[in-house]
C-alpha cells in the first residue's frame, strides 16, 4: 500500500474503488506492530478500531459518511475518552478509565474519525524529550538513537512511521511543534481558545492548546476547523463557530514578514539550521516578499516567565491527584496523611514533582509577588511588544528549534538546562498566538528542520494558507 500523505489522497483511491477504510487500518496496524520498538503507543485499539472502519466502508458506500472518513487518528494520552483508559504517561492515572469523551474528540467522531489507539507522552505533557514518560521513551523513526521530541513524542513518531494519518496532541509551550520539527512533519498550535480544552488533562490552563501534528497543512487545518468553535464547557473558547480553515487559500499578494534577529543570531543556534532559515528568507526576497529583520531583545525572558507561571499552574491542577480520587493509591500508606503522602511520592515522576514544588514556591506566602505578580506581568509586557510587531507584518518567522532532535542518552547535571528547548516556541504560547512548524530542510546528520511561523491573535486562516504556500515553494 501506498505511503498516504494527506487525507485527500486517501479519499482519492476509497472513490476510486482502489483502497477502503478496513485495507487502511489494516495496514496501519500491521506498521505499528512491526515498529512497536518505537514506543509510540501505550495502547492499540485494535478489535474497536477494525469495527469502525468497517463501520465506516458502510457508510461511505450508502454516501452518509463525514469529512473525515478514511482518516485514521491516534490521540494523545492526556485526551479523554469515555470508555478508554488514560493516564496522561503517568504512574499516578494508573488503571484510570475515563468517563466521558473530549469536545475535540467527539467533534472529530462526528466526522467519522478513526481513532486508532493512545500516545506515549512525557508525564502530564511536562517536557520536550519523552524522557519523563513513565511508559519509558519514545524513538525518533529517522534514527533510533534520537528522541522524537515532546512532550508529544509519541504523537509525532506515529505520523512520521506511517503508523496513523494524523495525531492529535497538545501545545503548552512548543509540545507539539518541537516534535514535529524533529520527526519532519507539520505541527499546529491554534490561537489559544480556538479549540475546547473540555477533556484535556490539564498542565497549565492558560497555556494548554490542543492541536494536529499532520503531514500536510490541508489537514492540519481540516481537523483545526472541525475541532474548533464555540463550547459551553470551556469559558476560555471563542464564542463563535470555526472559519473554514480549510478553505483558506494564499492571496498571492505579498506579504510583511519579520524575522528575529535575536533568534538567528542566538549562541544556541545550529549553524546549519540559521543557514537554511536564511535561505528560507532569501527565496522570499525574491518572490517579492518583505522579509525584515527586528529587534526583539526578550527572547532569553520567555523561558523564565514560562517556568514561572506554567509550574504555578501545574501546582493548582495536579492538586487533585492524591490517591484518594481516582488512580494510584500507595500500599504503603496506612492513614490518610500518609496515602496523600506516599501516593503522590511514588506516583508522579521527578520532574512532574519538581514542577509541583517549583510552582507551589511561587505562589506561597512571601513569594508571590516577587515572582508570579512579576511573571504576569512580564507576560502581559510580551504580549504587548508581540502584538506591536503585527501592527506592522503579516507573520513572525523563526527557526522552531535551535538543533535538531537530540541523543536518547542525553543527561543534563542540571535538569533545568532541558527547558530551553522552548526558547522559540514558547512566546506563541505566552501570547496565545497561533503558530506552526513546517519541515522545510534536511541537516547534514540526515534529521529534519522546521521553520516556525507565528501571526496574530485569530489570524489563524491567513498562517495557514500561506504555509501551505510555503510548503508547496520552498520544501
Amino acid at each position: 500500500m501506498r505511503n498516504y500523505s494527506s487525507l485527500s489522497e486517501i479519499t482519492t483511491d476509497i472513490n476510486a474503488g482502489k483502497l477502503t477504510c478496513a485495507a487502511l487500518v489494516d495496514y496501519y496496524l500491521n506498521n505499528i506492530e512491526e515498529q512497536k520498538d518505537l514506543n509510540a503507543f501505550l495502547e492499540v485499539f485494535t478489535d474497536e478500531v477494525k469495527e469502525r472502519a468497517l463501520a465506516i466502508d458502510e457508510k461511505i458506500k450508502n454516501g452518509t459518511a463525514g469529512k473525515l472518513a478514511g482518516m485514521v487518528i491516534g490521540i494523545k494520552d492526556n485526551l479523554c475518552y469515555k470508555g478508554h483508559k488514560v493516564s496522561a504517561s503517568s504512574k499516578i492515572l494508573e488503571g484510570f478509565e475515563s468517563l466521558y469523551t473530549a469536545t475535540a474528540l467527539e467533534r472529530l467522531l462526528a466526522e467519522d474519525a478513526i481513532f486508532i489507539g493512545r500516545l506515549n507522552c512525557d508525564e502530564f505533557a511536562m517536557g520536550s524529550s519523552n524522557f519523563n514518560s513513565a511508559y519509558g521513551k519514545v524513538l525518533n523513526p529517522i534514527d533510533k538513537t534520537k528522541t522524537s521530541g515532546g512532550s508529544s513524542g509519541g504523537a509525532s513518531a506515529a505520523v512520521a512511521a506511517d503508523m496513523c494519518l494524523a495525531t492529535l496532541g497538545s501545545d503548552t509551550g512548543g509540545s507539539i511543534r518541537q516534535p514535529a520539527a524533529f520527526t519532519g512533519i507539520v505541527g499546529y498550535k491554534p490561537t489559544y481558545g480556538t479549540i475546547s480544552r473540555y477533556g484535556l488533562i490539564a498542565f497549565a490552563s492558560s497555556f494548554d492548546q490542543i492541536g494536529p501534528l499532520t503531514r500536510s497543512v490541508e489537514d492540519a487545518a481540516l481537523l483545526t476547523e472541525i475541532m474548533g468553535g464555540v463550547d459551553e464547557y470551556d469559558s476560555t473558547m471563542m464564542q463563535k463557530e470555526a472559519p473554514a480553515f480549510s478553505e483558506a487559500k494564499y492571496d498571492g499578494k505579498p506579504k510583511r514578514i519579520a524575522y528575529l534577529k535575536d533568534c538567528l543570531e542566538h549562541s544556541a543556534i545550529d549553524p546549519e539550521i540559521r543557514k537554511q532559515t536564511e535561505d528560507i528568507i532569501e527565496g522570499l526576497r525574491k518572490d517579492g516578499h518583505t522579509v525584515e529583520a527586528i529587534d526583539f531583545p526578550y527572547i532569553d525572558y520567555m523561558v523564565p516567565i514560562y517556568y514561572v507561571l506554567t509550574p504555578a499552574e501545574a501546582s493548582s491542577n495536579l492538586a487533585r491527584y492524591d490517591g484518594v480520587h481516582y488512580g494510584y493509591r500507595s500500599p504503603n500508606a496506612v492513614d490518610l496523611e500518609s496515602t496523600y503522602k506516599k501516593s503522590r511520592t511514588e506516583g508522579f515522576g521527578e520532574e512532574v514533582k519538581r514542577r509541583i514544588i517549583l510552582g507551589t514556591f511561587v505562589l506561597s506566602s512571601g513569594y508571590y509577588d516577587a515572582y508570579y505578580g512579576k511573571a504576569q506581568k512580564a507576560r502581559r509586557f510580551v504580549k504587548d511588544k508581540t502584538q506591536e510587531i503585527f501592527n506592522d507584518y503579516d507573520f513572525i518567522l523563526s527557526p522552531t528549534t535551535p538543533h535538531t532532535a537530540f541523543s536518547l542518552d542525553r543527561k543534563d547535571a542540571d535538569p533545568t538546562v532541558m527547558y530551553l528547548e522552548d526558547i522559540f516556541t514558547a512566546q506563541a504560547n505566552i501570547t496565545g498566538m497561533p503558530a506552526i512548524s513546517l519541515p522545510i530542510g534536511t541537516h547534514s546528520n540526515g534529521l529534519p528542520i522546521g521553520i516556525h511561523l507565528m501571526a496574530n491573535n485569530f489570524a489563524d486562516e491567513q498562517l495557514l494558507a500561506f504555509s501551505q504556500y510555503v510548503m508547496n515553494t520552498y520544501k
